[in-house]
């Protein structure tokens, strides 16, 4: 499935020899602790992390950007070990700036953002509308394939985005078949409700 999956990117990314990819994340399952403003990432946002930089490590990344919170930055930074890059930073607060610039520059490119952020700035560098990312949702990729006549837009999945805390779904207790009706005692019946 991965193979597959690198395969398609691969050849995604050399259609119509493209003038620039870019591939646009949001930061992986961070830790949520009251009053902390630059939480870390999770042990899930940990292996999100890994699986990101394993997805993308045969695509030829030359840049990654990341803004400068630990969640953005641990995100990024397996993929920039592995690849031998540094992580530049951004300014989340000046978007379209950043986007005409990612549009400007040549190569292969990977930018890790935040829920608000990222479709935002996947749509100013696409020309496309991009929905919103949902606070539980960690798991888009999206790839942008810029060519001297047109700019494709994809969004991929990554693995499924995994919410701590989630209440359990309740199981219903299987039906009485009517030939073991009759052994049931009037306690159980009484703990049925």
């Amino acid at each position: 499935m991965m193979k597959k999956f690198i395969i398609a990117l691969l050849f995604l990314s050399n259609f119509s020899i493209a003038d620039n990819t870019v591939y646009l994340v949001r930061h992986a399952e961070k830790l949520i602790i009251k009053g902390e403003h630059n939480p870390e990432l999770t042990a899930i946002g940990q292996f999100r992390a890994l699986n990101i930089a394993k997805q993308l490590s045969e695509v030829g990344i030359t840049d990654i950007y990341s803004t400068q919170y630990n969640r953005t930055i641990q995100t990024a930074r397996p993929l920039a070990d592995l690849l031998n890059l540094e992580i530049k930073d951004y300014d989340p607060r000046n978007l379209e700036e950043f986007a005409n610039q990612i549009k400007s520059t040549k190569g292969t490119i990977l930018i890790v953002g935040h829920s608000n952020t990222t479709p935002m700035l996947t749509s100013l560098i696409s020309g496309k509308v991009v929905k919103p990312i949902a606070e539980n949702e960690y798991d888009n990729l999206y790839q942008i394939i810029t060519t001297e006549h047109q700019i494709i837009l994809n969004r991929f999945k990554s693995i499924p985005s995994y919410e701590l805390n989630r209440p359990e779904p309740k199981l219903q207790s299987p039906p009485i078949s009517h030939n073991n009706k009759s052994k049931v005692s009037h306690s159980e019946k009484q703990n049925e409700h």
